[in-house]
């Protein structure tokens, strides 16, 4: 008796797993977790461009720095906002809290504008523009600039369609038994809405 009790219920066993790994399927579970590798691989897109552009702060502010007479006010407000970058600890919990993505993001947002007011700037110095080394630093940070557009973007779109995931029904379901929920996404801050126009 005991040996058919425990051979029926391995009988069921298998049907049972089998609707439990179709409820799964069913309640968005590999959606979320699709979701959410697409976001964290397009938020490291993000901070590979943005490396990108702090990388070529030393070079293009000591090649500026070479030019006489150059205001330095305009070249040292490039320095801190790249040091506030670069001081600024950045890792996989920040896609999740509001606050940290915030300062992640105006933090860049400073950068991007004192090298934008820095290229209005060194239209006063047509020597400088004319150097090699800077038109060569112009087109790097002039493609950055552009990929950070193109990352952003994308990054915008796989929070958006992780968040549609996280709030729909029955996919909120899976995204419940992860624990996940929704998340920031990037704001377009006034004058920041396109990458810097950088004149040659």
């Amino acid at each position: 008796m005991q040996t058919y009790t425990r051979q029926a219920w391995l009988g069921l066993g298998a049907p049972l797993v089998g609707v439990i790994l179709m409820g799964l399927g069913g309640c968005g579970y590999n959606d979320v977790i699709d979701r959410d590798e697409d976001v964290k691989a397009a938020f490291s897109e993000v901070q590979n461009q943005y490396k990108r552009r702090a990388d070529l702060v030393p070079a293009l502010v000591k090649t500026v720095r070479g030019a006489a007479d150059f205001e330095q006010e305009t070249l040292q407000q490039v320095v801190e906002a790249r040091s506030k970058v670069a001081s600024m600890q950045v890792d996989a919990s920040t896609i999740n809290d509001p606050a940290a993505l915030q300062r992640f993001e105006q933090a860049q947002g400073q950068l991007q504008g004192a090298l934008s007011r820095l290229m209005v700037v060194v239209e006063r110095y047509p020597d400088l523009k004319a150097s090699a080394a800077f038109r060569d630093l112009q087109a790097q940070l002039e493609g950055t600039e552009n990929r950070i557009a193109v990352a952003r973007k994308r990054f915008i779109e796989s929070v958006s369609a992780y968040n549609k995931v996280v709030k729909r029904f029955p996919t909120s379901i899976g995204a419940s038994m992860r624990g996940m929920s929704e998340r920031p996404n990037f704001s377009v801050e006034e004058g920041l809405e396109k990458p810097p126009e950088i004149e040659f």
